[in-house]
């Protein structure tokens, strides 16, 4: 079980002992974080076969294969390298994060690398499989019971400590360099450089922090590509809605259940002005999709994965009833393990009224057979 933390944190140097500290340390932090970058091979672009729609390329990145297992990875060694070169971080600075869990087994991890002690902030309903995680690379956790007060508790969680708050939902899109140096736009596109369709037509995220969608996003324009950008959105977030309506004091009072993905408000790194389409995916929609590529790629995928996938299969129907074909690019965001007790196990699902079978079917007759059946 999780720990609420109650530890106490020893409190940073003054500053006119900061001011005093060599930037030695901050040298051999960023060394760490580029040699373990370095030993690290980047993630593969799975092609998948799609031969009753012979017009279509379909391609996932698998991000579950970094060292710690998420897209996240990326995004928490882009906050610590921003953080260091910011000054914001020193050898005595402990890191809080707001996260349902994956950015924080990520920073949990970069922390241990650095010696630094990490908290995260998340909510009581965050996964076990994930917390257990974070508290493997030495981090603790604070478990807080409404996800919407996630942001104030690091606030204050990071005064009391003297610490610094990460804010991924903050600074996801300023951390990471979209005009190249490996990000994850860059990498796709390279990898895709020999392929029969080289430049998708569309590529598909989720909404989580609004960074990776605002680097994929920024880097199409950048590169004058014609690849369309669409972010799938899950239930209780009001990404879409803020899409349409750009009112920024949205709010949704309950958190969404697809880990990873989804805001109960609109956050400082989600830009609207670089994502082509969004599509307001249902959580039965985006777990039935999880449980139908167990089988088509013989693993379990989290939940973001299933809502990626259904918003592919949307744009490959647009794409076959106006007789078009082309390539189209989404992620493997994280490894299913982790939601063994949430969405692979039945009884959840039940507990949480959502029913994958009209979805499933659907999801199965449009994969076989190219028909799409509404649900309504």
């Amino acid at each position: 079980m999780g720990l609420l933390f109650t530890g106490v944190i020893k409190k940073p140097l003054q500053r006119s002992e900061e001011e005093n500290m060599p930037r030695e340390w901050v040298n051999q932090a960023i060394a760490k974080i580029e040699s373990d970058y370095h030993r690290s091979a980047d993630t593969h672009l799975l092609k998948v076969p799609v031969p009753q729609f012979p017009s279509i390329e379909l391609y996932f990145k698998d991000e579950s294969t970094h060292p710690t297992g998420s897209l996240k990875h990326r995004l928490a060694r882009s906050l610590f390298l921003y953080g260091l070169c910011n000054g914001w971080i020193t050898s005595t600075t402990t890191i809080i994060e707001a996260s349902s869990g994956s950015t924080a087994v990520s920073e949990a991890y970069f922390s241990q690398l650095l010696g630094l002690p990490f908290i995260a902030v998340m909510p009581r309903s965050t996964s076990q499989e994930k917390i257990n995680q974070i508290e493997f690379y030495g981090g603790q956790c604070h478990l807080i019971d409404n996800p919407s007060k996630i942001h104030e508790a690091s606030i204050k969680l990071a005064d009391e400590t003297g610490g610094h708050f990460m804010d991924q939902f903050k600074y996801a899109e300023r951390a990471t360099d979209w005009r190249g140096n490996n990000n994850i736009a860059e990498s796709m596109f390279n990898q895709l450089e020999k392929e029969p369709q080289p430049h998708p037509c569309w590529i598909v995220v989720g909404g989580g922090t609004g960074g990776t969608s605002a680097t994929i996003g920024r880097y199409i324009r950048y590169n004058q590509l014609n690849t369309q950008l669409h972010v799938v959105d899950p239930e209780n977030s009001v990404f879409f809605d803020y899409y349409h309506q750009r009112d920024p004091n949205l709010l949704s009072a309950v958190g969404s259940r697809i880990e990873g993905i989804g805001r109960p408000r609109v956050e400082y790194s989600f830009n609207p002005d670089v994502i082509d389409s969004m599509q307001k995916v249902p959580d039965a929609a985006s777990i039935a999709s999880v449980l139908f590529l167990e089988k088509l790629l013989g693993r379990k995928c989290g939940g973001s994965t299933g809502t990626n996938f259904y918003g592919v299969i949307t744009l490959m129907r647009e794409l076959i009833s106006t007789n078009k074909g082309g390539s189209i690019v989404t992620l493997i965001c994280d490894d299913g393990s982790r939601y063994l007790h949430s969405y692979y196990n039945e009884q959840w699902r039940t507990d949480n009224n959502i029913d994958v079978a009209p979805y499933l079917a659907q999801i199965n007759t449009f994969w076989t057979t190219g028909q799409w059946t509404a649900i309504n």
